[in-house]
């Protein structure tokens, strides 16, 4: 049996497929709740500010750059792929495949970090995230 993992960063879809051909179906989701948020709702507190030494201008004293939503997609990456590695390390899935939106692609390849076992049989940019398993059974039709 495969997984296939359909997500964008608020989304996860995880569709079982028996055999190579077979037709997927859904067996659950996961979500991220900091996706759906407005930036405003998730920020809780600013980086503090300081005064240049020389002139009058302001700046963050902050070093990362990354905002709170990206922050939040890397985590829910995370969490998507100790799910996967834990249905391989339990034998409950010996192959799984990712259809993700582009943008969150990365995130997922990264988390998964090449853990034993963990490369996906097939990877597909694409975001389909709630277009159902008709849509999922074509698109792995013409791979």
């Amino acid at each position: 049996m495969r997984w296939i993992i359909v997500a964008d960063e608020a989304t996860a879809e995880i569709y079982e497929q028996d055999k190579k051909y077979s037709p997927v179906r859904k067996t659950f989701e996961l979500h991220n709740d900091v996706a759906r948020k407005k930036i405003d709702d998730v920020i809780t507190d600013h980086g503090g500010r300081s005064f240049d030494s020389f002139g009058k201008g302001r700046h963050t004293m902050a070093k990362e750059k990354s905002g709170p939503k990206t922050k939040g997609s890397v985590v829910f990456g995370k969490l998507i792929a100790d799910r996967v590695i834990a249905a391989l390390n339990s034998g409950e899935i010996a192959e799984f495949g990712l259809i993700a939106a582009p943008r969150f692609l990365g995130v997922l390849r990264k988390s998964l970090g090449g853990a034993h076992g963990s490369k996906p049989c097939l990877t597909i940019s694409k975001e389909i995230v709630g277009q159902g398993p008709a849509v999922i059974d074509r698109l792995l039709a013409e791979l």
